[in-house]
């Protein structure tokens, strides 16, 4: 606490006074644990991100984890009210809404690749769940970046980079993911 009070009066940012009054600290990783700290906004935000699930039914049925709708309904609306998230309405059906990443959101990729590094290196997870961790890890920060500018076409409406082409960072780990499934598919059947 006292590097993170430091912190903040080095950067001149604010007092922790004016801190105190809304969260318990002004310590950067307190306050990013306040916002997308818990175990369900983690997954959430991991859903859309690698998943690109973007609509309530789909992060509700398709999380491995069996979310509660209304534990889902809550850090749906604790994200967007932090605004790593945002809700439009789906175009497609009046009683439906489409959740995007913000700029916020999209920038918690490379949290996210350190996550899946740590918890591939320390704990026991199966390889078909760790392979985008590993690949991430692997590809560093220019990946990272690759994967965020991805994000921003799919999720901001922003135009691809100059020159990309071919499949996305995300359809990229996603077919890692798949190959690694029908492989230890295979190996089961024979």
């Amino acid at each position: 606490m006292a590097y993170c009070n430091w912190f903040f009066w080095r950067m001149n940012l604010t007092s922790s006074d004016d801190i105190a009054a809304e969260h318990r600290s002004g310590c950067p990783i307190n306050l990013t644990v306040e916002v997308v700290g818990d175990k369900w906004s983690l997954i959430v935000v991991r859903d859309m991100m690698f998943g690109n699930r973007r609509h309530f039914r789909d992060l509700l049925t398709n999380s491995q984890e069996k979310i509660a709708s209304n534990i889902l309904a809550d850090r749906l609306r604790r994200l967007l009210a932090e605004g790593i998230i945002a809700k439009t309405d789906d175009p497609s059906h009046k009683q439906k809404a489409i959740y995007s990443l913000t700029e916020k959101g999209i920038e918690l990729v490379p949290v996210f690749a350190m996550i899946g590094a740590w918890g591939s290196k320390w704990l026991p997870v199966s390889e078909e769940l760790s392979i985008r961790a590993k690949l991430l890890a692997e590809g560093g920060p220019d990946l990272w970046d690759a994967f965020m500018d991805d994000l921003r076409v799919t999720h901001l409406g922003a135009p691809p980079p100059a020159g990309k082409t071919g499949p996305g960072v995300r359809e990229w780990l996603q077919a890692a993911y798949e190959e690694v499934v029908a492989r230890k598919r295979a190996a089961t059947a024979s």
